[in-house]
């Protein structure tokens, strides 16, 4: 058996509980993990607050939020040696693995899309108030079902750089990748979170030729530029939207965007986006997972600019692999560390949302 705390939520609104639990076992082919950092997505706030619905996907409720996170191995079920890559696995052994669980046969897994898997399970969806108890990540522990993908995480990667691999960065990678952003491209992130800074980095590897970051956070757009951006915007003093576009036009050679990645989540910066990109320009949706919120465009833009809008939810799980590889490459050049530098234990959980909501915190951190 194993004894542990979940920081139970209850209903949107509500504060997060407390609570200790234990689970009877782990059935084979599962594992347990010792969560060791747990970061605060901004799809945790918008549940805790209820502008995202997990019902939506199946969710119930009490459940467990909190997704983006790394730990050790606890216990291994019978069968489990190995991670996805074929390197062995023992307790001890710090992991990453994506949140989602895939089913590995159906017609989209077997097509390749696997993140759209229609037998998808995830965390943050089932009951807190029955076993296994533990399925997300605000808690001391969480159980991997049978089957799951998971990757060693290397030795020089600390955990706190770790911590974003398997949400924030494998999805702009992936949105990236999505697009086919290629060398020379003029690359545009609206959003200066954890997300955009993420997506500055990751572009800026891949060869953009400039990359500009909107936001209106001082602090936030201080660590675009030192994780790679070329050119910041600040729409507090860039205050209207025809000025934001005319800069981005100014700053990319008269052209537009190439690639224009949207990490703000809110609906009224998808038009101005748009309108920043070029010929064949290519939109990266992420941000916006509130169902029912709209935003008005002329869609004869797309026609006569030959643009395409690409919506990214999740990711195809190999992406994690490729996210560890690229956070043990550039960690010694990027301030990976002041992502979520923001900690807060787990019995404080409910002052780390708050500041999460308030954006005090570029990405607080759960430790339990």
């Amino acid at each position: 058996m194993f004894k542990g705390r979940i920081a139970r939520f209850d209903a949107p609104g509500k504060p997060f509980v407390i609570e200790s639990v234990t689970l009877p076992g782990v059935a084979a082919g599962e594992i347990l993990i010792k969560v060791t950092r747990a970061n605060i997505c901004g799809s945790d706030v918008h549940a805790a607050e209820g502008t995202f619905a997990t019902r939506g996907l199946g969710g119930q409720l009490p459940t467990v939020l909190g997704h983006e996170m790394v730990g050790a191995v606890a216990a291994l079920g019978e069968g489990v040696t190995t991670d996805s890559n074929g390197a062995p696995l023992a307790v001890g052994t710090r992991v990453v693995f994506p949140y989602f669980f895939c089913c590995h046969t159906c017609r989209n897994c077997l097509a390749g899309r696997r993140n759209a898997c229609q037998n998808l399970k995830m965390a943050m969806l089932g009951r807190a108030d029955e076993p296994p108890y533990f399925v997300g990540g605000y808690g001391d522990y969480y159980l991997l079902p049978a089957g799951a993908v998971v990757y060693t995480v290397p030795d020089a990667v600390s955990d706190e750089i770790a911590a974003g691999a398997n949400c924030a960065l494998s999805q702009v990678m992936y949105g990236l990748e999505r697009v086919d952003q290629q060398l020379g491209e003029y690359v545009v992130v609206q959003g200066a979170g954890a997300l955009g800074l993420y997506a500055v980095a990751v572009a800026k590897a891949r060869g953009a030729a400039r990359v500009i970051a909107i936001d209106g956070v001082p602090e936030r757009l201080e660590m675009a530029k030192e994780f790679g951006a070329d050119e910041v915007i600040d729409i507090t003093e860039v205050t209207e939207e025809k000025d934001r576009v005319k800069a981005v036009r100014n700053l990319t050679d008269g052209l537009g965007a190439d690639v224009v990645v949207e990490v703000v989540g809110h609906p009224s910066a998808i038009d101005e986006g748009l309108k920043m990109l070029g010929q064949f320009g290519r939109y990266v949706e992420i941000g916006n997972i509130g169902i029912g919120k709209t935003f008005e465009f002329d869609p004869s833009r797309f026609v006569f600019s030959n643009k395409t809008m690409v919506g990214v939810s999740l990711y195809d799980p190999a992406v994690l692999s490729r996210a560890l590889t690229f956070l043990e490459q550039h960690q010694d050049k990027l301030p990976f560390d002041r992502l979520a530098a923001a900690c807060y234990p787990l019995d404080d959980i409910n002052d780390a949302f708050a500041a999460a909501a308030e954006k005090r915190d570029v990405r607080a951190s759960v430790i339990p």
